[in-house]
């Protein structure tokens, strides 16, 4: 599954890239999240409960940060189980493009899902996806626009 999106903030690169690294705001903004701890500078480890159609499962999980050409760009991949409902994996590539005062953010993400989740069908499992992606970006928008 492939999922890509851009969106406008109304602040500067330095600054949404700041919040994209931000533990805090990113555990305000990800739908569902009970727990982010950084580990290192390039490491995460989440607790986040989702509810994916009639599947309702908590999943621990670690993401790895590729900052090598960060600000501007920057990737991330992780992994994590769901116990019986099944596993996630995957990755994002984020650029942060400069557009005057603001900042044009885009991504585009891979997800590959197993188990009992993988069996509720793609389509249900893409408008998920793109639904809390959707739900994440417009709450990071609003934080980061907020803090001007």
């Amino acid at each position: 599954m492939e999922m890509n999106d851009e969106i406008r903030i109304e602040a500067p690169r330095d600054r949404v890239y700041a919040a994209l690294n931000d533990t805090e705001t990113l555990k305000a903004c990800i739908p569902g999240c009970e727990e982010l701890v950084k580990k290192s500078d390039t490491e995460l480890e989440a607790k986040v409960t989702l509810k994916i159609g009639p599947v309702k499962a908590k999943f621990g999980g670690n993401v790895t940060l590729d900052q090598s050409n960060a600000p501007g760009r920057f990737s991330l991949s992780g992994e994590g189980s769901g116990g019986v409902a099944g596993f996630a994996k995957g990755g994002a590539d984020v650029e942060l493009e400069e557009d005057g005062d603001a900042t044009v953010l885009r991504y585009t993400a891979k997800a590959d899902v197993g188990g009992k989740i993988a069996q509720l069908g793609s389509r249900l499992i893409v408008s998920t996806a793109n639904r809390l992606a959707g739900q994440f970006f417009a709450k990071f928008k609003e934080v980061v626009e907020a803090e001007g």
